[in-house]
């Protein structure tokens, strides 16, 4: 079953009904979520109110992060899963510095931080050495000399800018937890390098960007010809 809704959307509940009637044929059922942004808090709390429990039928998400489960009872939802690059509860002296920084920053011991502020935090540690490199804050410049920048992730280890502007990252695999924050039940053995193009679609398996030798986001490898 597949089911797209627009951006913002609230009214969960028929959806939920359906997801609940498709998980009662007697087959395994899972839901692999791509939910974006505020839509999620309904979602999620729909989940709860129709008592879809993840020992039923497992939620995994893209997209759901600590922000998001902040504002809402999370013990309805125990065991559902998100897939991230990072996740607060992750234990390293980088990461225990940038929540006791932020939270001092916002005069709030309750508030969380979430994979998109460490991929910031990330980025701008890029943007700084390719500034240092080139002299200059020229964005071309900046843009040329970013591939092979390296900076420290907060959950260990380095992340590197690749030629096709993608960085390399660890994977976790987290279940939510009652007070809000994951609980990692698996991870990459090390780092992944980012994709720019899917090897599995027809329409991008030959793709590959590459901003250092082709100067190109969408370099063919059968045609070598830029898409655009």
């Amino acid at each position: 079953m597949i089911n797209y809704t627009p951006f913002g959307h609230s009214d969960w509940q028929t959806i939920v009904a359906d997801i609940k009637k498709f998980g009662s044929a007697g087959k395994k059922t899972a839901v692999v979520s791509t939910i974006n942004g505020d839509a999620n808090v309904p979602f999620y709390k729909e989940l709860g109110n129709q008592g879809i429990s993840a020992k039923d039928i497992p939620v995994v998400a893209f997209s759901v992060g600590e922000e998001e489960l902040a504002g809402i009872d999370t013990k309805p939802l125990l065991g559902h899963l998100a897939a991230w690059n990072y996740f607060m509860s992750i234990k390293t002296p980088a990461n225990a510095a940038f929540i006791k920084e932020w939270q001092a920053f916002t005069k709030n011991p309750k508030r969380v931080t979430n994979d998109p502020m460490e991929a910031h935090v990330i980025g701008f540690a890029m943007w700084v050495k390719a500034v240092e490199k080139v002299k200059s804050t020229d964005p071309d410049k900046v843009i040329a000399a970013l591939p092979g920048i390296e900076a420290p992730n907060l959950t260990g280890g380095i992340s590197k800018m690749l030629p096709n502007h993608h960085i390399t990252k660890p994977v976790f695999i987290g279940e939510i937890k009652g007070n809000g924050q994951f609980d990692v039940v698996w991870k990459t053995p090390g780092l992944v390098p980012g994709d720019a193009w899917s090897k599995e679609l027809e329409g991008s398996k030959d793709l590959v960007g590459d901003w250092v030798v082709h100067k190109c986001g969408n370099w063919n490898t059968k045609t070598n010809k830029c898409g655009s």
